[in-house]
């Protein structure tokens, strides 16, 4: 981890969906490997709607990519508050 990143954690309050909301001062290691399996996720349900026509899968990786942009933009503004 860059010494720009090490010691900071989650700004809290960036939301997705209107009902959920990310925690502040979740330190930034936990939440890339978080981020990590949500985009793994994200990856592999987008396979299968492109490969099965699925609407399901399609639908599931659309909620959870604006789970994990959430995640980036609050990790952002953590990083900034920390400079």
């Amino acid at each position: 981890m860059s010494d720009e990143t090490n010691g900071a954690t989650t700004a809290g309050g960036e939301t997705f969906l209107e009902l959920f909301q990310i925690r502040p001062d979740i330190p930034f290691d936990h939440a890339f490997e978080e981020l990590s399996v949500l985009l793994g996720c994200i990856r592999h349900l987008t396979r299968e709607a492109e490969m099965e026509g699925d609407r399901q899968a399609g639908s599931a990786a659309r909620i959870l990519s604006d789970f994990a942009k959430a995640l980036i933009n609050d990790m952002e503004r953590g990083r900034s508050r920390q400079r």
